[in-house]
């Protein structure tokens, strides 16, 4: 049915910078949220299992849930994001979150918390999709550069200030654990009512579609039936077993029968010819990596910082500084130049070289490491993430058509979060491996039995009850599995440099994604009985 055009239905013109940093507010708010869901209750879980009391199992659980909802999820709001307005949808989102939080606050038994832990995963997918998509609607990739910073600054604070402000919520006793899921519900309300009076989106007229449930349950069931494996493998049940053999198989078996799905399908969730674009494959195959290698060996160094160095909760949330100031400045300069001269592969390839440079630098770290030194490397590498992470998906969304930046940015999101996933997962299993035989092989030449350091080499142990003797041996074990993990994630920076590598530059468009579709829908209405071809 044609309506008449609302006002944010006439043809767009280029936004001045004061009216895009309005339109971003809602944006930055909401990314806000997300970030702080995941990290805000780190420091509570132990808390909080103890209160609802709950297992070790449970515990596991409610940090997987959010995660699996997230990463599966990504690609269903990328895919609504071309079809649907993209203000509603981030306002649902942020209100799926509210929900999710609300619930989650609210819980006095386990069962409602994992519930509303998938919920808030759902509410942060669409955050996390649409944010970027909506960014690249309202700005030309030539211009986009600059912003990028600003949203570096948010995953800076949100990362750095989550843990810490978790902490202070569960050692606050008129406050408690409940508050670390309530603290964003003010955040989310702020970021629905910011967008809704800042961010004008076109309105383009769409036509009638048939959005493809099978695919979409087929590619969420057979992600999550493989997130679940690299989640508990290891953990719940070892490597080679066959709960790995039956998820993995299913898992396998549903993203084939998908495949198949989305091949024949009007409207896939994925277009799979999406790939036939080299820009779009080559950056999905390096934001993958990059997740392999950043998350999954950044994701220990606050254990390494509390056991190995002996360091508390806070303080090693402040030790990783180096590390996100490093991200920041390098994501802000390299944006402003990027828009500056239009040339962005350099960053790209000088930001894949200093992450393996930092990856491999971290590999010689122990429990000697000076600080300083400490600091540097972790700075290095986030120089090189900085430069490397968001401008995979300028490249990305510069290539493709405007009526599918959603599908192109959020398969990059999801390939990102899902190599996060298995990085930390597969990493994580190495780290325990190596703890236990590196606890053995010491208490072995003192002469100790060897089962005393299986048992101290799972779980995390509690330093402060450990004699010196055995304390020195712990903290020297995490040291060695620490820097062992960081040399494990070089090969993966290094296959992502390879892959930047063959990216090849193409000039930034000058035109926003509105534009674009604005011009797309024009040139389609021009010529109706020709089939538009797809870019790439």
């Amino acid at each position: 049915m044609n309506a008449t055009p609302a006002p944010e239905q006439a043809p767009p013109t280029a936004m001045s910078d004061r009216q895009i940093l309005q339109a971003m507010s809602g944006l930055m708010a909401g990314m806000f949220v997300a970030i702080l869901a995941g990290t805000v209750v780190s420091n509570a879980l132990p808390r909080i299992i103890a209160d609802l009391g709950a297992s070790q199992s449970s515990y596991t659980w409610v940090v997987t849930a959010e995660l699996l909802a997230m990463t599966a999820t990504v690609p269903l709001w990328g895919k609504l994001s071309d079809l649907y307005n993209q203000k509603l949808l981030l306002q649902l989102s942020l209100g799926m979150f509210v929900v999710g939080s609300l619930l989650a606050g609210f819980s006095h038994e386990v069962g409602l918390l994992i519930f509303s832990r998938v919920a808030q995963g759902i509410g942060a997918g669409g955050l996390t999709a649409l944010a970027q998509v909506v960014m690249a609607a309202i700005i030309p990739p030539r211009r986009l550069g600059k912003y990028s910073g600003l949203f570096g600054a948010v995953f800076a604070v949100g990362t750095v200030a989550g843990p810490l402000i978790g902490g202070v919520l569960v050692d606050t006793s008129w406050l408690g654990w409940r508050w670390c899921f309530f603290i964003g519900v003010p955040f989310a309300l702020l970021a629905i009512v910011l967008l809704q009076r800042t961010l004008k989106l076109l309105a383009v007229q769409r036509r009638e579609v048939k959005i493809d449930f099978l695919g979409a349950f087929l590619i969420v069931a057979g992600v999550c039936a493989l997130l679940i494996w690299v989640s508990l493998a290891g953990n719940q049940f070892d490597w080679a077993s066959w709960q790995t053999a039956a998820l993995t198989g299913t898992g396998v078996v549903l993203l084939a029968i998908a495949v198949y799905v989305e091949s024949r399908a009007a409207e896939p969730v994925i277009p799979l010819d999406i790939f036939r674009n080299r820009t779009v494959t080559l950056t999905t195959v390096a934001s993958l990596l990059v997740g392999v290698a950043m998350f999954g060996g950044t994701v220990f160094l606050s254990q390494y910082f509390q056991v190995s160095l002996g360091k508390s909760a806070t303080v090693a949330g402040l030790m990783s500084l180096p590390m996100v100031l490093g991200l920041l400045v390098s994501s802000t300069v390299a944006g402003q130049i990027i828009s500056a001269t239009g040339r962005w592969k350099v960053y790209l390839v000088a930001g894949a070289a200093v992450m393996t440079a930092g990856l491999a630098l971290l590999s010689t770290i122990g429990t000697d490491t000076h600080f300083a030194l400490l600091s540097l490397y972790m700075a290095v590498l986030g120089i090189g993430v900085g430069m490397l992470m968001q401008n995979l998906v300028l490249a990305a969304q510069n290539d493709v058509p405007a009526a599918e930046l959603g599908a192109a940015t959020s398969v990059l999101s999801f390939f990102r979060s899902m190599g996060g996933t298995i990085g930390t997962s597969v990493l994580g299993a190495i780290l325990a491996n190596r703890v236990t035989d590196e606890i053995t092989k010491s208490l072995a030449e003192a002469g100790t039995p060897a089962g005393t350091g299986q048992a101290a080499g799972h779980g995390v142990p509690d330093m402060t009850t450990l004699p010196a003797p055995m304390r020195a041996i712990v903290e020297h074990a995490y040291g060695v599995a620490t820097a062992d993990l960081f040399l494990v994630a070089t090969p993966f920076a290094l296959l992502a440099l390879v892959a930047v590598l063959f990216i090849k530059e193409k000039p930034l468009k000058t035109t926003s994604g509105m534009e674009r579709l604005a011009e797309e829908a024009a040139a389609t209405a021009a010529e109706p009985r020709q089939p538009a071809d797809r870019v790439g």
